[in-house]
């Protein structure tokens, strides 16, 4: 994978909009024991640009999920639906936390694809950790 210079600058502000967290499962970098990646959400294989209002937080588990991908199948309707988009969308009206706060459920068709294209809530490494996040009390986000 070839990295793509950010500015300085751009990367400053792409961090704050994200709030420092993950657009897609909303781990913050303070848990993460990876530096956050900048992702292109439409990528750069597909002639995505590398400006503000194309890039985001991503951790390296959804970033790598995520890929080249800009569509996915709504697995209830199998209709191919965009994924979600962290910088135009609010996340909770496409998702919601478990009861137990370990995974994320789509609430609607952007949601549902968006989970089952990142893997979002059957990847065990991510589980295990939201575990011991939920254990301690720093999981789920609220906001």
């Amino acid at each position: 994978m070839v990295r793509t210079y950010i500015p300085v600058d751009l990367a400053r502000r792409v961090r704050e909009a994200a709030g420092n967290r993950c657009g897609y499962c909303l781990s913050p970098q303070r848990l993460v024991m990876a530096r956050l990646q900048f992702e292109h959400l439409i990528p750069l294989s597909r002639g995505g640009l590398t400006e503000e209002a194309n890039l985001w937080l991503s951790c390296p588990l959804c970033n790598n999920y995520k890929g080249e991908q800009t569509m996915a199948a709504d697995p209830e309707t199998d209709e191919q639906v965009p994924l979600f988009n962290p910088r135009t969308q609010n996340w909770f009206d496409h998702f919601r936390w478990s009861a137990d706060g370990l995974r994320i459920i789509g609430l609607t068709p952007i949601g549902r694809a968006t989970v089952a294209a990142l893997h979002l809530s059957d990847d065990s490494d991510a589980l295990r950790i939201r575990s011991y996040w939920v254990e301690v009390g720093w999981h789920p986000p609220k906001e």
